[in-house]
């Protein structure tokens, strides 16, 4: 059943709202998993070449989050009004808001490129990467910039088609971005040679470009997503396809909505990549032992957290499309829904990567010293996983509610005031271990705070603007 007729039924039964929030966070989970999987196969690949390596993604990997966090800033302006018009029953003004859409994310890429390439030459010394990781930190964010405008647009196609609740298309394509990864990174990371694969002996040509190919060959696959969803969403969804006798200006309407849902949305993300930024700079001076084994952490843990976008992004079209239609009563509830999955989901991931994770770390690198750190690392942070999950999926869900203002505002006391500051205390002390133990501790307290905004916030009142 379409997301749209079951929002539009009179009383959904429980059962049946449990239902929809895990069919449509599934397919959007495969595609979280793909996506990690394709940082735990490019951590791989690059940390077979050895620590320095390692350290040149790790060191600008936070600017990196920051980047991203902009994107998806633009790209939530617009998806939420599609998810509140298709719940309204307005397919033509969501086809409006698409369109107008494509061409904000598609300069706005465009900036981020253009500023993101200024600065990359000097960004690993600002965060005090020692000399042998500076050239490749440099190349890898120079290259990821040329790929923004992009990702904006695969990340617009995507939230636009999840709005619609075509969760499943979307799910395909990351999964074979993933495959895209591998191809491309084979070819660019390595020199030319004979490669064992499944016990046969094969000549792979490859250009050895070390950290750059890496960098480039995510871009690559990022690209070959980006034109198939672009063209799935304008020919042949019928919720966003182009119709010439639709006329889609820029209108000061639907710019100003995506400024007040994306802009707090920016401040949040810049709140939350700042803090992560400083953290990488306070460990930088540690060595590179500490920033590899810190940067594979981050990414093992990224097993734990990947269902709770999966359920965020489900919890975003469930309460939009179901304010859209009048039904604040629903949209608590879905949010609720969404929630308590989510907690249960990221909680049952944290017990099995607590004991998994030795193999993890393994897999990612042959230097013992770096394995040992990062596990004693990210088993600091994963009992809190559940209520992180809490305030993942509570953001989702206040997002489809257009409420991202008072979001970004307690993000920016917990993450800054708790974890910052405890890292500051710690990290001296006791290494990278205080920085994971700040992270829990603050971890905690925003998972907290999110669920009494949750419980007691008016926030299914914010798209009455």
């Amino acid at each position: 059943m379409e997301l749209t007729e079951l929002i539009q039924e009179k009383d959904p039964g429980l059962g049946r709202k449990i239902e929809a929030a895990w069919k449509l966070s599934v397919p959007t989970m495969i595609s979280q998993f793909s996506s990690l999987a394709m940082q735990y196969i490019d951590a791989a690949m690059v940390g077979s070449l050895g620590a320095a390596a390692s350290a040149s993604i790790g060191i600008v990997s936070a600017s990196m989050w920051l980047v991203e966090g902009l994107v998806f800033a633009a790209v939530f302006g617009f998806s939420v009004q599609i998810a509140y018009e298709l719940g309204a029953t307005r397919k033509d003004e969501a086809k409006r808001i698409f369109r107008q859409g494509i061409f904000v994310n598609a300069v706005w890429g465009l900036l981020l490129l253009l500023a993101g390439v200024l600065i990359s030459a000097h960004l690993p010394v600002w965060l005090g990467a020692e000399k042998d990781v500076i050239p490749g930190a440099a190349s890898y964010f120079r290259i990821y910039c040329f790929s923004l405008p992009f990702v904006c647009l695969h990340r617009l196609s995507a939230a636009s088609l999840q709005a619609a609740g075509k969760m499943r298309i979307t799910a395909v394509f990351e999964s074979l971005m993933c495959l895209f990864d591998v191809f491309y990174n084979m070819l660019l990371i390595f020199p030319s040679g004979y490669k064992s694969i499944l016990g046969l002996k094969l000549y792979i040509p490859g250009a050895g470009f070390g950290v750059s190919g890496a960098a480039l060959g995510t871009a690559l696959a990022e690209v070959t997503v980006m034109i198939v969803l672009v063209v799935i969403s304008l020919r042949f969804t019928e919720e966003l396809r182009y119709d010439r006798s639709i006329k889609a200006p820029l209108t000061k309407g639907v710019l100003r909505k995506a400024f007040q849902i994306g802009g707090p949305y920016a401040l949040e993300r810049t709140v939350i990549s700042g803090a992560q930024i400083t953290v990488t700079k306070i460990i930088a001076p540690l060595g590179t032992v500490s920033v590899a084994a810190n940067s594979f952490a981050v990414t093992a843990e990224g097993v734990c957290y990947m269902p709770g976008y999966g359920m965020a992004a489900a919890a975003s079209p469930l309460v939009g499309q179901s304010l859209g239609a009048g039904k604040k009563k629903l949209a608590r509830s879905f949010a609720w829904i969404a929630v308590i999955l989510g907690m249960i989901i990221m909680g049952a991931f944290a017990f099995v990567m607590y004991f998994a994770c030795p193999y993890v770390f393994a897999f990612f690198t042959p230097v013992q010293e770096v394995r040992n750190l990062g596990i004693r690392a990210l088993r600091t942070v994963l009992p809190i996983e559940p209520l992180f999950g809490a305030s993942i999926v509570t953001t989702g869900a206040l997002r489809g509610a257009g409420d991202t203002l008072v979001p970004s505002i307690l993000s920016l006391v917990s993450i800054w005031g708790v974890r910052i500051t405890l890292c500051l205390i710690l990290v001296g002390r006791t290494g990278i271990l205080g920085a994971w133990t700040a992270m829990a501790a603050e971890l905690t307290f925003r998972g907290a705070i999110f669920l009494l905004r949750l419980k007691f916030g008016h926030w299914e009142n914010k798209m009455n603007i």
